[in-house]
Order: structure tokens, then C-alpha cells, then sequence
């Protein structure tokens, strides 16, 4: 089916975890109350040199830093996962000064989501590191229910798990299947149309695709989603899951515009369409995906979303 994984030991609490900055800085307050958050569960958490720079501009310091501190990272063997402190933009810069052959060396889960999809991608694609496409210090440890933990636990230790209508998720269109089983693999939208024409272009062909995204209107939507589809991104993608998609409305649209804006956009696509499912960008209690293995969607009865083996060797 694709992809030859490289899987991380597993990660237990009480292990110590690298926090770095590779994109956008962010509120001390934010910082604080994440790396609180995470003592309280029982991680260590080990600040990169450059995690607390501002600047220059809306980057948390310079490429050269960032890039250091992201190496450095995998390199620290007395670290057992890596944790962005939020993703804001910024991270493009990295892709092409990152020792990613070396990170094979010392493979670990790098936690992250939205301007951090190229990077978790590029890994997973060029060394088979599966992504884990899941809660960040600051835009998420740093709320009291910004994390679901279940997901959160059992993709660090490799246990199985599933999500479904609890975690948001609804199927919009079912296209007559019961169930589509492929690798998972995606993450923000807006990212994966950006690196479209790259070197760092995403191979989202043949898997089963999430996608989310925040404050994008629904023509903004309709439009990067044509894009994936006349770029033939989708083809072969035997189901797509969306998002909670917080924020993606227009003002004074139909409660339901989002939602048909997808169908249309979509309309010759073949397989199940679900959304809701907060991951990423989401009101409340982030769940961990881990992107690269093998998943499959149930859309009868009740949808659900399995994760069907681990992402890391337990």
C-alpha cells in the first residue's frame, strides 16, 4: 500500500520531550501553561536553545535557529518525542535545511499540525517517520480541555484506538460504502496546496485522505480543493475526512454552506466523504492522528475512523 515505515519506540510518561519552535513565536503566558500541562501529566518537557526567540518579523527566530533547534531535537538522546510549541507560518524555510537522513538515526513522534504539515509530510515521505498530527504546546496544552487525551496516550504508546461522533466526526456522503480502508495521510489544507509544484509536493494519491483547516471562507475551500483535484491529488483516494473546519463559514452564509460547498466541489469524487472530526485546528480536545499507517473509515451506523496499527514499536 505505499509507504515502508520507520517507527519510533514508543513513549511512556515520565519521558522527556523536546519543545521547539519552528514556525511562529508565541505568547509567554501560552508557553508557561502548556509546559505546566505536561509536567502535570508527567513529561519532561526540554526547551530547544532558540524556543523563546521573537522575531525577526512574525518568525520565531531566524531559519538558521529554527533549523538548528529542530536538529538538535532528533540528535538529543535523552528525548523521546518532539512537541511544537504552535505553527502560525514559518516552517517552509526549514525544508531544505534539515538533515532529514539523520533523523533516522534517532526517529521520534514530532507532534504538531497546521504550517507543520510540510515538515511532518516531508518526513513521512522521504524516511517513512509517520506523522503524528496532534495536540502543540501553546495552541493546545495550553486550555483545559485542548487535548483529547485518549488519542493522545495511546498513539504515543502504540495501543490501538478509534475515533467517531464523539470526537465530531459525521459522514456526509457515504457513496453506498460501509467502509474504505487505506494509509491515513494529510493535514492542513491550505499547506498541502501550497507545497503543490515543490519539491516537498504531497503524495496524498491512493491514501485515505484528512484534510482540515481554520478561517478559510467556503469559496476559499471550493477553490484548493479544485486545485487537489485538477492537479490529480485525489485520485485514487478511496475516502476523505475532513476536519472540525472551525471558522469556515462566510458571514451571513447558510448554516450549511460549507457543507455544500464540499459536495459540489466534490461532486465526481468516488468514494465517502466524512468531516467534523477535530483534529488540528479545533474547538476543543485535539485527537491525535497518526498519519502513515493504516486506517479505515466505517460509515454505516455509527462512523468511526480506526487506527489499525501502531505508529510506533512498542
Amino acid at each position: 500500500m505505499g509507504i515502508r515505515l520507520l517507527k519510533p519506540p514508543a513513549v511512556a510518561t515520565g519521558a522527556s520531550l523536546s519543545v521547539i519552535t519552528p514556525a511562529s513565536f508565541a505568547q509567554q503566558e501560552r508557553v508557561n501553561n502548556g509546559l505546566e500541562a505536561l509536567r502535570s501529566l508527567g513529561f519532561i518537557p526540554v526547551l530547544g536553545e532558540n524556543a523563546h526567540e521573537r522575531g525577526p518579523l512574525f518568525f520565531a527566530g531566524t531559519p538558521e535557529q529554527r533549523s538548528a533547534d529542530f536538529c538538535e531535537a532528533f540528535a538529543n538522546a535523552n528525548t523521546r518525542a518532539v512537541m511544537a510549541v504552535r505553527g502560525g507560518y514559518g516552517s517552509n524555510y526549514l525544508l531544505d535545511r534539515l538533515d532529514v537522513k539523520g533523523f533516522e538515526r534517532h526517529p521520534k513522534p514530532f507532534l504538531a499540525y497546521s504550517d507543520l504539515t510540510g515538515i511532518q509530510l516531508h518526513l513521512l515521505d522521504r524516511i517513512g517517520l509517520p506523522a503524528f498530527h496532534g495536540p502543540m504546546l501553546a495552541a493546545d496544552f495550553h486550555h483545559k480541555d485542548g487535548v483529547h487525551f485518549e488519542s493522545f496516550r495511546a498513539a504515543l504508546a502504540g495501543d490501538p484506538y478509534s475515533v467517531g461522533a464523539a470526537q465530531g466526526l459525521r459522514v456526509l456522503k457515504s457513496a453506498g460504502a460501509r467502509s474504505v480502508k487505506g494509509i491515513l495521510y494529510g493535514g492542513c489544507l491550505s499547506i498541502l496546496v501550497s507545497l503543490l509544484g515543490t519539491p516537498w509536493e504531497p503524495a496524498t494519491e491512493g491514501k485515505l485522505l484528512f484534510i482540515e483547516d481554520v478561517g478559510a471562507k467556503p469559496y476559499q475551500i471550493d477553490r484548493m480543493l479544485w486545485q487537489l483535484r485538477v492537479a490529480g491529488k485525489l485520485k485514487d483516494v478511496p475516502g476523505i475526512v475532513f476536519g472540525e473546519m472551525l471558522d469556515c463559514t462566510s458571514q451571513g452564509g447558510a448554516p450549511d454552506l460549507l457543507e455544500n460547498t464540499i459536495l459540489s466541489a466534490l461532486h465526481d469524487f468516488a468514494g465517502p466523504i466524512a468531516i467534523g472530526l477535530r483534529s488540528g485546528h479545533v474547538s476543543r480536545q485535539n485527537v491525535t492522528l497518526t498519519l502513515g499507517v493504516v486506517a479505515e473509515l466505517h460509515c454505516a451506523g455509527e462512523p468511526r475512523l480506526d487506527l489499525l496499527e501502531p505508529a510506533v514499536n512498542r
